[in-house]
């Protein structure tokens, strides 16, 4: 399958997390982005370097100019479960504005065409580093990294994508 790409229909696909109450939630993408303007982006690992360090620190930092610009939901998607997932979150107490969630079997990265295969380290199928910015379910940008690469995908470079 082709990786998404700008001017493609998100496809739609359930996510797990943990809501404030503690229980485990099932959740469409669709529920999330239909008639709104979202940004979802993933990164290959919770608590992995690059993405602890620098891709979701970007996006919780910036959370309050993209609402300002008109974006609804901030999703960051892993390939890990929702118990790695809530732990992961809650090692950002400042963070009110990202949803974490969980693609425990990589389903919806498949349908999103963007699995990275990291077998030979040891972590199975992952996604690939990733930034999507959505109106109404239409893919206006698409930022997608080659192998670990951090250099297309940032808040920053999401922010310069919407100007």
């Amino acid at each position: 399958m082709a990786p998404i790409a700008v001017g493609d229909s998100l496809p739609d696909g359930t996510l797990s997390y943990f809501d404030a109450e503690n229980k485990l939630q099932q959740v469409s993408i669709h529920s999330l982005a239909a008639g709104k303007q979202v940004i979802l982006f993933g990164v290959p690992g919770a608590f992995t370097p690059t993405c602890s360090l620098k891709h979701v620190p970007g996006f919780i930092e910036k959370a309050a100019e993209f609402k300002s610009k008109g974006i609804n939901e901030i999703i960051c998607i892993s390939v890990n479960d929702p118990f790695v997932m809530k732990a992961w979150a809650k090692t950002y107490p400042e963070n009110k504005d990202v949803k974490f969630l969980a693609d425990g079997s990589a389903t919806y990265i498949h349908n999103l065409g963007l699995q990275l295969d990291l077998s030979e380290k040891g972590l199975g199928t992952r996604s690939k580093r990733f930034a999507l910015l959505v109106d109404n379910l239409k893919v206006k940008a698409a930022n997608i990294e080659q192998g670990g690469e951090f250099t297309v995908s940032s808040a920053d470079d999401i922010l310069k994508a919407m100007l």
